[in-house]
């Protein structure tokens, strides 16, 4: 589709229509994109006699996971609104600038970080509470998926170049090509092959190649609006710096999640054992099924913001707005009443052990009980992304899981008569008070960034 039609449909049609057309591929791709996280849990949690060791010991790579994925996002969610921007103002030239800067830099972040994770992930996965039961399984795990990080990469971090030029069936395809493989391939692996958890980890990451291979050909060829051209790939600072200053809040709020999930996983150890850390690895895998669908609502968002607020079309941005939050509530909300209602249903899903789905629970609906107002939150937070708000998105980024979750989940154990419950209490209280406050800066900023406009930022 020529640059000047994509333009138009981003300033001129529908917005309702417009969104939905963009946000509903970004939902599918989030959805799909879940199962790379959570089929391989599935499956390890169902092999005969270590399901459930196994299944804990796979959880506590997840503060690695999490790293992995919040330099990719430093450079993806930092680089798509930018681009965005630019193409609202008419400056190709510099939109393609940022979409080959990025490339490069998600290159060198991922050399870095697959050597310096697969030499220290024994002394790591200690740290985030291993037992020599779990050890074995989360190292196995761990360092095939490490090797593969590169793949990780590319597509965590590339996939919103497309999304944001408004090629939301072309990025959601992306993820559902990779997860057909990952289930294809991960009962073959784990089960015919009898590989159990380092098969689960080959299969995700041969799914995660295709999925770069298929990125780095559209965004290559003739298709694509924006290309990846050689002559841009060397970064330069005016270019990259205005990127990472965006996507500083995106890496805080992925980084933090390793952050949390040592600070979970220490705290659940001490006080409930495996039994509990076990729990914590279900519940994160469920919670996904919240906070994903909402990324893809936001991601559907933002290229109509960016692009619009680019533009100058304060009242397009508004309606934008308004929408995206609708939804990002609603969803939260009816998720809500589902964790409430049948939480052992959803653990069952993830494991066979009678004695881990009781468990799991009863933690659930205590960890569950204030997801409703993440919707807001989210909602809230991402348009500020998606109007190039650095300073106020990383200080909301840091809101939550910094300033609230971390301490309290720490503190509430010394407070309540059952330490476990304190622990999983934490996320309630943070989700509640932040999206309050995320809410309040917000409505009272918006305004004001639409009347300073593109320009100021």
């Amino acid at each position: 589709m020529p640059q000047t039609q994509k333009k138009q449909d981003m300033g001129t049609g529908d917005v309702k229509k417009l969104l939905l057309q963009l946000m509903i591929p970004a939902v599918v791709a989030q959805v799909v994109n879940l199962l790379y996280n959570i089929v391989d849990r599935i499956y390890i949690g169902h092999i005969p006699g270590i399901g459930a060791a196994a299944l804990t010991g796979v959880g506590l790579f997840t503060p690695i996971l999490m790293l992995l994925n919040a330099f990719a996002m430093l450079i993806g969610a930092g680089g798509a609104p930018r681009t965005a921007i630019a193409m609202g103002q008419g400056d190709k030239e510099q939109a393609e600038k940022i979409i080959s800067n990025s490339f490069t830099m998600l290159m060198i972040f991922a050399v870095l970080l697959t050597g310096v994770f697969y030499a220290s992930a024994p002394t790591l996965l200690r740290l985030f509470g291993a037992s020599d039961t779990t050890l074995p399984y989360a190292l196995a795990y761990s360092r095939i998926y490490i090797l593969g990080s590169v793949c990780v990469l590319m597509v965590m971090g590339m996939n919103p170049f497309i999304t944001t030029q408004g090629f939301a069936k072309i990025s959601m395809l992306t993820t559902v090509i990779g997860a057909v493989i990952n289930i294809i391939l991960d009962p073959i692996l784990i089960f015919a092959f009898g590989l159990g958890v380092q098969g689960a980890a080959i299969a995700t990451v041969l799914s995660q190649a295709v999925g770069a291979i298929w990125i780095l050909r559209f965004l290559t060829g003739p298709k694509t609006t924006l290309k990846l051209k050689k002559e841009y790939l060397k970064p330069e600072k005016k270019t990259i710096l205005p990127v990472v200053a965006l996507g500083i809040s995106s890496f805080v709020m992925l980084s933090t999640e390793s952050l949390l999930s040592i600070s979970f996983s220490s705290s659940l150890a001490r006080y409930g054992g495996d039994v509990a850390v076990g729990a914590m690895t279900v519940i994160t895998s469920a919670s996904q099924l919240a906070t994903l669908p909402l990324q893809g609502i936001c991601q559907g968002g933002q290229p109509v913001m960016s692009f619009n607020f680019g533009a100058g079309k304060k009242s397009r941005v508004k309606e934008a707005f308004r929408f995206q939050l609708t939804l990002c509530f609603g969803y939260t909300t009816l998720f809500w009443l589902l964790m409430m209602l049948v939480p052992g249903a959803v653990a069952g899903i993830f494991t066979s052990d009678a004695a881990l789905i009781q468990y799991t629970t009863w933690a659930m609906r205590i960890y569950m009980a204030g997801i409703f107002a993440m919707g807001v939150q989210i909602a809230c937070q991402q348009s500020f992304m998606a109007l190039g708000q650095a300073k106020v998105s990383l200080l909301l980024a840091c809101l939550r899981k910094i300033i609230l979750l971390i301490p309290l989940i720490f503190i509430l154990p010394h407070l309540v008569s059952d330490p476990v419950f304190g622990v999983f209490l934490a996320e309630p209280v943070s989700d509640i008070l932040a999206a309050a406050v995320t809410a309040f800066t917000f409505f009272t900023r918006f305004n004001r960034i639409l009347d300073k406009g593109a320009g100021k930022v």
